[in-house]
């Protein structure tokens, strides 16, 4: 039935195009169903004049369709990849390696990049722990000191701060087995209290 209905709404669209001398104005189609339908059909009319005018006129055509949920459809002429490599060579932009990936030359400079910051990385943690120095300056040698102090006394606050958590932790632990003790010897006196006798088994 939807089938029938938009292929009505389709002829009398047709109609007015014929009818009408003004614009014909193009909106999105509301109605997921109807909307699909038409991507089909104009998808398959948009590849097939596609065909034909590489076909009459000898022309290098590529022509790529994103479904709406991502779907690739797709009519090349000839290959692909070397119509997008014509195509980007001809707008000047760089070309690409067969598996789409970026240039050699892009990935050696990253990488060249990388090895730059190893090191440097390198050999700041061989200045902080006192080796390589002759290549600074007096400069960079106190500039290296100032880190050397700030870390230190980074060191020694995080060291205060571990000794104070673990002396408040002990002075949890011993006030906790002081309550324990204060209980165990109120129990003791109390069973004392009941059985008078039991004072002389723990006297002997």
């Amino acid at each position: 039935f939807w089938l029938r209905e938009e292929r009505k709404r389709e002829r009398e669209r047709e109609r007015g195009r014929h009818m009408g001398r003004g614009k014909v104005v193009l909106k999105r189609i509301e109605n997921p169903t109807s909307r699909q339908v038409t991507f089909f059909k104009r998808r398959n009319g948009l590849l097939k004049k596609a065909f034909e005018l590489s076909i009459l006129c000898d022309v290098e055509i590529a022509t790529l369709i994103f479904s709406p949920c991502g779907k690739l459809y797709q009519f090349a002429s000839h290959d692909v990849d070397r119509t997008i490599a014509k195509y980007r060579e001809e707008v000047g932009l760089p070309p690409l390696h067969s598996d789409g990936s970026r240039t050699v030359e892009f990935w050696r400079s990253e990488i060249n990049k990388l090895m730059r910051s190893i090191d440097t990385l390198e050999a700041r943690n061989k200045h902080l722990a006192g080796e390589d120095l002759s290549t600074l300056g007096m400069k960079e040698l106190r500039q290296l000191e100032r880190q050397l102090k700030a870390g230190v006394e980074r060191i020694r606050a995080k060291k205060r701060r571990v000794a104070s958590e673990h002396i408040s932790m002990l002075k949890r632990k011993h006030k906790v087995l002081q309550e324990e003790n204060v209980h165990l010897q109120k129990t003791l006196d109390e069973l004392m209290e009941e059985n008078p006798s039991s004072t002389l088994l723990v006297g002997l």
